[in-house]
């Protein structure tokens, strides 16, 4: 348990800012790193390119947008773009980091402005980030572009735990002085939707829902919520 507590941090919430501090890393400490080297441009990484990949809610936009953040600050130019919006025309700007979130969602064109831009990254100094819900060969993309990202340095984003989740959730609760009982947490991760964006919107009902009550969080206080509509 020390090494996941370890990894917590100060500032979890749904509308916190993106960043790599505020990902909880869990299983994913290598991937933290890798992306941090290619914020940078750090010639220590053994591929030009990234691609990450997990399942929905593992965090994957969080990550890019995080990385993307990263490397501004540091002065690099970078874009952050949606698969499922995106146009023919991949940006060209020299230097730039240019993450492309579900890259599975990309049109046919898009599909091709992403090909070229592997083409040129080399000439331009660009660094590719890119996501999809499955590992290379289970995208529906061109087989050249597959074959490119392929090519990358490849991430699968690994879940959380339940004794992370456990952790993340008690550390929060104890952060707003909201005493969370075992079955409390216990019932939510038999019954609840795992990923952590879904529990701390429950951890949010619920502390707002013991303010306002001024009851303390318990199980029949949940099944209460539920049965008013709170969805877990």
């Amino acid at each position: 348990m020390k090494p996941v507590m370890k990894q917590l941090v100060l500032d979890i919430h749904p509308d916190a800012p993106p960043t790599l501090d505020n990902f909880v890393a869990g299983n994913n400490t290598e991937l933290i790193a890798a992306l941090s080297l290619l914020a940078a441009r750090d010639q220590a990484l053994p591929a030009r390119h990234l691609f990450l990949w997990g399942a929905p809610g593992s965090g994957r936009s969080h990550l890019l947008r995080a990385t993307v953040a990263l490397a501004e600050a540091a002065g690099r130019p970078a874009h952050c773009l949606a698969g499922a919006t995106q146009g023919a025309q991949l940006p060209e700007t020299p230097g730039a980091l240019v993450a492309v979130d579900d890259v599975d969602r990309l049109s046919p064109d898009a599909q091709i402005g992403l090909f070229n831009a592997f083409n040129r990254s080399l000439a331009n100094g660009q660094s590719l980030l890119l996501s999809g819900a499955s590992a290379p060969l289970g995208l529906t993309l061109r087989e050249d572009l597959r074959t490119r990202i392929g090519q990358s340095l490849i991430y699968e984003v690994q879940p959380l735990d339940d004794d992370s989740r456990s952790a993340i959730l008690r550390t929060l609760a104890g952060r707003r002085g909201l005493p969370l009982a075992d079955e409390v947490v216990d019932f939510l991760l038999r019954h609840g939707r795992r990923d952590l964006p879904s529990l701390l919107a429950v951890l949010d009902a619920l502390d707002t829902a013991s303010l306002e009550r001024k009851r303390p969080v318990t199980v029949p206080l949940l099944r209460e919520m539920m049965q008013q509509g709170l969805s877990i």
